[in-house]
C-alpha cells in the first residue's frame, strides 16, 4: 500500500472513533494532605469531549486520500 492511503486508514479509523466515542476521560489524582507518615490523595475523573465535527472531517479526509491513494496506483 502506498503511503497515501496508510494515512488515510488512519484518518479513517481516528475519525470513526471520534464520532463513537464523543471523547475520552482520564482519573487524576492530587494530594491533598501529605504530614509526614500521613498523606492523603482525592481521585477526580476528568473527561475531555472531543467534537464530531472533528471526527466527520478526519473520517472525509481519509476517505479522499484513500480514493487518491488508489487511483494513483494505476
Amino acid at each position: 500500500m502506498r503511503p497515501t492511503s496508510n494515512i488515510g486508514l488512519l484518518l479513517i479509523v481516528g475519525g470513526l472513533a471520534v464520532l463513537l466515542m464523543g471523547g475520552f476521560s482520564y482519573t487524576k489524582s492530587d494530594k491533598v494532605l501529605d504530614i509526614g507518615p500521613l498523606q492523603a490523595t482525592v481521585q477526580t475523573k476528568e473527561r475531555v469531549p472531543l467534537s464530531p465535527i472533528a471526527g466527520g472531517l478526519a473520517l472525509a479526509a481519509g476517505v479522499a486520500l484513500l480514493l487518491v491513494g488508489t487511483k494513483n496506483k494505476a
